[in-house]
């Protein structure tokens, strides 16, 4: 069995499809050849699969439909000689590489009316598989959901975490809590910055080291947290100065990860460390932390989640009425 995944565009929908290749490791007994076709952003966290036998990279950016590269690439596939595709984004144009590559089993849900592009397809019943990894999973089992899902886990280079601590200068004799303050979706899932800082205050006089991590796109929230924290003796901005692999093996030095509900999160579940994920806009009966060891905090009020990117009453309580003693107890009680 060769068997071509077409991944999902954003990194947290990539770390839960691990679940998917999971599955089809087991349903074959190890005998089969998985590889994933993804975009740029998200080579990264396919590398760190143990399932995963070649990462190819998909050239679309986003929202581009590029018919004649689709056809081009997809020719370019055939030679590969895949058994079976999986296309796991909903919409149409996803569909049309595997078509081409003229793979002989092409499986997904019908979405955007893909009878003909698929021909392994199935109607997506919500309620039967209410997570985004039942449905990813449910495309190994006939359409149904599975009656065990492994969560995602993620290989750590222990060499390359040694020589990064070295470039960056880290110390990792102190214990370590990483947070992860930013939501690229939008405000209304993104914990105040105010309130990062009084959290990392509270980490830093209880002896822990605080790391603030993300992409360059997040310095502007990171630099917010280090302007409003009263202490900065144990405080480390990250954010920028890594890339998405290396902030893997980072983040599985930590004794606890504070992440909002974004693709971050989903990296810092499949290090093996614990989590504290706190939902805001969004909502944990969709795309749950797939970490055994992780607490969600989010409130319970009426217009939440209303899954927006900003809060159209404009007091974003779903976020504020989580207190920054509610997460410090959260960390606390992991360690």
């Amino acid at each position: 069995h060769k068997i071509l995944i077409v991944a999902p565009s954003w990194v947290g929908d990539m770390v839960m499809s691990q679940t998917l290749l999971k599955q089809l490791k087991a349903k074959y007994n190890d005998d089969v050849i998985i590889d994933v076709l993804v975009n740029d952003w998200a080579k990264d966290v396919a590398k760190r699969m143990p399932e995963v036998n070649d990462v190819l990279i998909n050239p679309f950016k986003h929202g581009e439909f590029g018919l004649i590269k689709r056809i081009k690439l997809g020719r370019e596939l055939r030679k590969r000689n895949y058994t079976q595709s999986f296309v796991l984004p909903n919409s149409l144009k996803s569909a049309f590489v595997t078509f081409f590559a003229r793979i002989p089993k092409r499986t997904g849900f019908i979405g955007e009316m893909r009878y003909g592009l698929l021909n392994d397809y199935y109607k997506l019943d919500k309620l039967a598989l209410p997570l985004m990894i039942d449905r990813f999973c449910a495309l190994a089992n006939d359409g149904n959901k599975p009656s065990e899902i492994e969560y995602p886990h993620f290989q750590i280079n222990h060499d390359r975490q040694k020589v990064i601590c070295q470039e960056l200068n880290l110390d990792t004799s102190k214990p370590i809590v990483c947070l992860c303050p930013a939501a690229e979706y939008g405000q209304a899932k993104r914990w105040p910055v105010s309130y990062f800082a009084n959290l990392a205050d509270r980490l830093q006089s209880s002896g822990y080291q605080v790391w603030l991590m993300g992409s360059n796109k997040d310095t502007e929230i990171t630099n917010g947290i280090v302007n409003y924290v009263k202490e900065k003796h144990s405080l480390v901005d990250l954010a920028g100065k890594t890339n998405l692999v290396d902030v893997i093996d980072l983040l599985a030095l930590a004794k606890c990860i504070v992440s909002n509900d974004s693709g971050l999160m989903h990296v810092a579940c499949a290090v093996n460390v614990p989590v504290v994920a706190i939902y805001g806009s969004s909502s944990p009966n969709f795309t749950p932390p797939l970490n055994k060891n992780a607490v969600i905090l989010k409130t319970d009020i009426e217009c939440s989640p209303c899954f927006e990117r900003t809060c159209k009453f404009g007091h974003y309580k779903c976020l504020t009425q989580i207190s920054v003693e509610d997460v410090f107890v959260a960390v606390t009680n992991f360690n």
